[in-house]
């Protein structure tokens, strides 16, 4: 369900904003800040206000690193997942036996780790330059390849060809696509096709290319003409004729096929399309891309750009008001209705998520105020929020810009687990303070200067780390005077207290 994966990208958030709210805080900020279970393991920690850092990530992973230059993400007494340095700079990720590595994705190259086994049949080795080299290694040494270009060299299965060979490019370029081989004496001047396919071309003057059963393609002076005539598919019923495509800019462009009737004038201002499979509609282009209206099946276009445009496609309701500025979208998937609203596409975006199955059910909701304010509710009582925020809003589903970057400008944070179990802190972990509902328990800490607690079993005021406090629990009824309770001696008494 698309809400549970809202939920849960949620819950990733929250792990990478703030820890769980009914731990215990020891507080020696700016050099050390770190979050504690009930057994006193430390489970969080930062260090150097927000620069060092360590904490656990779901499922069962654990994150640290020195913002921004290096993190490293690994799986609980598993392999290293990730080592990130400087991102997006510098990855190197581990699949299991193999691994892979990236220089700001120009420099890239993916392997077996040393010491394991032969690699199958299957697997390759490569290394990329872009744009100057490219190679791969194989067991099968047809399926290898190395290339420098502009110089010389072979490329399979890239760049959506089987094959691809130059020299001295433009001079010379030969590509191989489902059986039809197209050789290029310069690219893209002149060039011929044989095998599966035939045609040649004398680029921009003349070019057809003829594929059997598939399509026949000429151009006029491109891009300026063409006629087309593509054949129906293999499944298409018997008697089905084929879609041709006719045109010459500026004047006129035709598009007719078996479903289809497209005609436009003055190209692309004015015109109109008709389509009876596999759904009726009709779109009338007057003064295109501002003046739209089209009618069909679960299909409405209602378009006087820029002012206001409403659209609704397969269920799909979109409204603009003076584009680019105002832009909602509603639509339902799996069971979940889904609004989403901007302002400038950036600067106010807002996503609802409602279940349709119970609409009394609180809603969940991300929301970014660009560059002040990101906040995240899971509708289900755990909330986050974060300001200033100036790069959530651009990288949504980006884990290494959450690791290494959003917490650097994060000045306040705020972190509800569940109703009545909060924490916020301020100036990375400078001033923090928490609630526990559950567990009649509250902090505050303003760094080691002063810390304030309040249990069941205890009341407690410190002093600079520990060095003097007072503490008051329910048998005694009176304020004691205490010194040198750093953080050992203090989970000890602590411990004792539960």
């Amino acid at each position: 369900m698309i809400l549970s994966r809202f939920i849960a990208a949620a819950g990733v958030v929250a792990a990478a904003f703030a820890v769980r709210a009914d731990a215990d805080e020891h507080n020696d900020w700016p050099a050390y800040v770190s979050r504690s279970d009930a057994e006193g393991q430390a489970q969080s920690w930062t260090g150097l206000g927000p620069f060092l850092y360590s904490h656990p990530l779901p499922p069962a992973q654990r994150v640290w690193g020195v913002r921004p230059f290096y993190m490293k993400r690994q799986a609980m007494g598993g392999d290293t997942a990730e080592v990130t340095v400087l991102y997006p700079l510098f990855f190197l990720r581990t699949y299991g036996p193999n691994y892979e590595w990236s220089i700001l994705t120009l420099i890239n190259h993916f392997g077996r780790r040393d010491g394991e086994s032969v690699r199958p049949a299957t697997e390759e080795e490569d290394f990329d330059v872009w744009p100057f080299y490219f190679s791969s290694v194989t067991p099968n040494r047809a399926d290898s390849y190395h290339a420098l270009f502009p110089l010389a060299g072979k490329l399979q299965h890239r760049f959506s060809r089987d094959r691809l060979s130059f020299v001295l490019w433009p001079l010379y370029l030969q590509t191989e696509k489902d059986g039809a081989t197209t050789t290029s004496t310069p690219w893209p001047i002149f060039h011929t096709t044989h095998g599966a396919a035939h045609g040649w071309a004398l680029w921009p003057l003349y070019g057809q290319m003829d594929w059997p059963g598939a399509y026949h393609r000429e151009f006029y002076l491109w891009p300026l003409g063409w006629k087309n005539t593509m054949q129906p598919s293999p499944d298409a019923p018997p008697g089905t004729v084929a879609k041709r495509q006719t045109g010459f800019l500026p004047f006129y462009t035709s598009d007719r096929g078996p479903d289809v009737v497209s005609e436009n004038y003055l190209y692309p201002f004015f015109g109109y399309t008709d389509r009876t499979a596999p759904f009726r509609d009709h779109v009338t282009r007057y003064f295109w891309p501002f003046l739209v209206q089209g009618r069909g099946e679960n299909r409405y276009i209602n378009r006087w750009g820029p002012f206001y445009t409403h659209s609704v496609i397969k269920g799909y309701d979109k409204t603009w008001v003076i584009w680019p500025l105002w832009r909602q979208a509603r639509w339902s998937e799996e069971g979940v209705a889904q609004t989403k609203s901007q302002f400038y596409y950036f600067i106010y975006s807002s996503l609802e998520q409602r279940s349709l199955s119970n609409p009394a059910a609180a809603p969940a909701r991300k929301l970014h105020v660009w560059p002040l304010l990101s906040l995240w509710d899971n509708g289900a009582g755990r909330l986050q929020w974060q300001a200033p925020s100036p790069l959530e809003v651009f990288f949504p589903h980006n884990d290494d810009v959450r690791e290494s970057w959003t917490p650097l400008f994060s000045l306040i944070r705020h972190d509800q687990s569940a109703p009545g179990e909060t924490r916020t802190s301020l100036l990375w972990d400078a001033v923090t303070w928490e609630r526990s509902a559950a567990r009649n328990r509250a902090e505050f800490h303003l760094g080691p200067l002063l810390g304030l607690e309040r249990s069941p079993y205890e009341r407690r005021v410190t002093l600079f780390g520990g060095l003097l406090g007072w503490s008051r629990r329910p048998a005694d009824g009176h304020w004691q005077l205490f010194g040198l309770e750093f953080s050992g001696n203090r989970r000890t008494l602590a411990s004792q207290s539960r």
